[in-house]
């Protein structure tokens, strides 16, 4: 490690887990709709709950030194890899805030459809159909640069998109039923959940 890199991994680590207080923030203290009465609900969605759960924990349980670089690399690298950690991780935070207002109502950790469920396709929505997952893989991502160690980084991406396509396919299916061809155009259109790979 070089000299200095003790700062550059420290700045990394306070900058990531400061967007992970904001991250949990915008979940917490979002308004609160009325209670609406929920017309499906599709259990199969707990098991991508578990699987993301497990990615995180991974990440968390077996991490690196702190404050040391994810693999050894030049210093001008390591600030980098420090700023582009921080970078996903406040995108990732703005991207899901921007989703849960958007989704306003609808929005829950499982999958259901709700009485008088609106397809919701503006916004983040218009980017991609689940984009309050690609928020939580980026902070996934984020958490790995700044305390991981690369080969449980990778396993934990892997965990954790098994149990997003778990709960896509879920919801989506729910989505199906209840908006038909409407939904087909809009999966058409949009991509799942990563632009231009799926």
């Amino acid at each position: 490690m070089h000299k200095g890199a003790d700062w550059i991994a420290a700045t990394a680590f306070f900058g990531v887990f400061a967007s992970w207080i904001a991250f949990a923030m915008v979940f917490m203290f979002r308004k609160k709709p009325p209670k609406v009465a929920e017309a499906k609900r599709d259990p199969k969605s707990y098991w991508g709950i578990g699987l993301e759960g497990i990615g995180y924990w991974s990440v968390w349980i077996f991490h690196r030194r702190y404050f040391s670089p994810i693999v050894p690399m030049s210093r001008t690298a390591e600030i980098c890899v420090a700023a582009l950690a921080i970078a996903i991780s406040v995108v990732s935070v703005w991207f899901c805030g921007a989703a849960l207002r958007t989704l306003g109502k609808q929005w829950t950790y499982r999958a259901r459809v709700l009485e008088g469920h609106e397809l919701i396709t503006q916004g983040p929505y218009s980017l991609v159909r689940n984009p309050i997952y690609l928020g939580m893989l980026g902070m996934l991502v984020a958490m790995g640069l700044a305390v991981g160690q690369w080969p449980v980084v990778l396993g934990a991406c892997l965990v954790f998109l098994i149990g997003t396509e778990i709960r896509i396919r879920s919801e989506e299916n729910l989505l199906r039923e209840a908006f038909g061809e409407k939904f087909e155009e809009y999966a058409r259109r949009v991509p799942a959940f990563i632009p231009g790979i799926y």
